[in-house]
């Protein structure tokens, strides 16, 4: 009951936060943002600007790697929740992280795509895409413009806040997800949790896959 009234609670402050706190929203210059971004005109936006924007999505395949998984033991499937958070970043995933269940079993088979989002060749491809978002933003972006767009924009203001919630939420389902592997080490959860985005990032590629029913239970459950 806690954990779920501290997750509500985080998410109804963050909207006021960013609704009546933030900076001013430039509703055009956010517009023009995003244009620049979707029609790939990369060379109008900011490198760190475009980097965090890329990252949030990082983000997003992330808890994707965890919490389809989860979702398929909860009552309430995870993917309307990754939909809303596509498109309304922390916002659309919190709802979800504070109406699950505690779970650490997983049962039935995996389908292709859970066998995609449980494989490490798919942590490895978000990290490698990490690493060059990071080098792109440190060589070519300008940090002293991001800093000012942060402290005058309320899309960057939001999105760069989003970024450091994404980063203190994960431990939330990490536990979980390691116990429906076998890895109880408390020591490994908080290497994974105290690294911000790479030791998330580091576990995916790490991780040993779920396990499956054998050949003969699978035999024996369809003879009935």
């Amino acid at each position: 009951m806690t954990r779920r009234i501290t997750l509500w609670s985080l998410w109804a402050g963050f909207i006021a936060y960013v609704l009546w706190l933030a900076p001013p929203f430039d509703l055009e210059a956010t517009v023009t943002l995003l244009k620049n971004i979707f029609t790939l005109n990369w060379t109008e936006v900011n490198p760190v600007i475009l980097s965090l924007f890329s990252l949030i999505g990082i983000w997003l395949f992330i808890y994707s790697a965890l919490l389809f998984v989860d979702g398929r033991m909860q009552k309430t499937p995870f993917w309307p929740f990754a939909l809303a958070t596509v498109g309304a970043g922390v916002i659309g995933l919190l709802p979800y992280l504070a109406s699950r269940e505690p779970n650490q079993e997983f049962s039935g088979q995996k389908d292709a795509f859970l066998q995609l989002l449980d494989s490490r060749f798919f942590g490895v491809i978000q990290s490698l895409t990490t690493i060059g978002l990071f080098a792109y933003a440190v060589i070519f972006g300008d940090w002293a413009g991001y800093w000012q767009q942060f402290l005058g924009d309320r899309f960057i203001h939001g999105m760069s806040l989003a970024f450091c919630l994404f980063c203190l939420l994960f431990p939330t389902v990490l536990g979980d997800d390691m116990a429906r592997r076998g890895l109880n080490n408390l020591q490994l959860f908080w290497a994974v949790a105290f690294l911000p985005l790479f030791g998330p990032l580091i576990y995916l590629c790490l991780r040993p896959p779920l396990p499956e029913p054998s050949i003969q239970v699978r035999q024996a459950e369809n003879a009935y």
